[in-house]
């Protein structure tokens, strides 16, 4: 089959980015909401209309950019913070991290989701067809964005999720001094990023995450 146009290999990420980044944050306010904070469920924001979460720019406009300045090898993106009363928590130490932890689980769960429908596709069109269509293509999106997210979104770095788990486990004092460190979280991932240290490292967690979930389905 010939491979797609630019326009159409957009196309088919859209729908798997719109998915991973809705119900990132999705997944954030409704265990907020399970575990005692109303704030994101009395905004609306407990929900998967992606409206309630695009972000124009960290939505649309960056992943889509990134994803062509990469050659179409990698892109990621963000929605609207969740917001969350940390106070409103039963146990805020514990919750926190569980709150934290529910939005790269989330994207976890839709990677094997994609990678359940590869194996379906694989098995009764074969891979010819897989590599050569739209839903292919949009399935190989699926797993290749919901693995980046999940990957990105565990690095042990504020204000990333990764960061706020480890920090729910450090002691008072080292987390406070930790805390110190968020505003300049996103400046710290933008400097890793250009200087060539985040992709080696996202790749190996990627690469972690894809083998426990293939060998989980029997994708090869």
């Amino acid at each position: 089959m010939n491979e797609l146009t630019t326009i159409q290999t957009i196309a088919a990420a859209a729908l798997p980015l719109l998915l991973a980044i809705t119900l990132h944050e999705a997944a954030h306010g409704w265990t907020a909401h399970r575990l005692g904070d109303n704030t994101a469920y009395m905004m609306g924001r407990v929900t998967i209309n992606p409206l309630k979460h695009i972000d124009p720019v960290g939505t649309i406009v960056v992943p889509i950019a990134i994803y062509i300045l990469s050659g179409f090898n990698f892109a990621f993106g963000w929605a609207k913070p969740v917001p969350v009363n940390f106070s409103h928590l039963r146990n805020i130490r514990r919750d926190t991290a569980l709150v934290a932890f529910a939005g790269p689980a989330s994207n976890l769960l839709m990677l094997l989701a994609w990678a359940v429908v590869a194996k379906v596709i694989l098995m009764t069109s074969g891979p010819e067809y897989f590599l050569g269509s739209f839903i292919g293509a949009m399935t190989k999106f699926g797993i290749l964005i919901n693995s980046i997210l999940a990957a990105l979104n565990l690095l042990p770095l504020l204000p990333l999720d990764g960061g706020r788990i480890l920090n729910s486990w450090l002691p008072y004092n080292l987390s406070q001094a930790f805390e110190k460190i968020e505003p300049y979280g996103l400046f710290i991932i933008m400097g890793l990023m250009f200087t060539g240290i985040l992709s080696p490292l996202l790749f190996a967690m990627m690469n972690f995450i894809n083998r426990i979930v293939f060998t989980l389905i029997g994708l090869n």
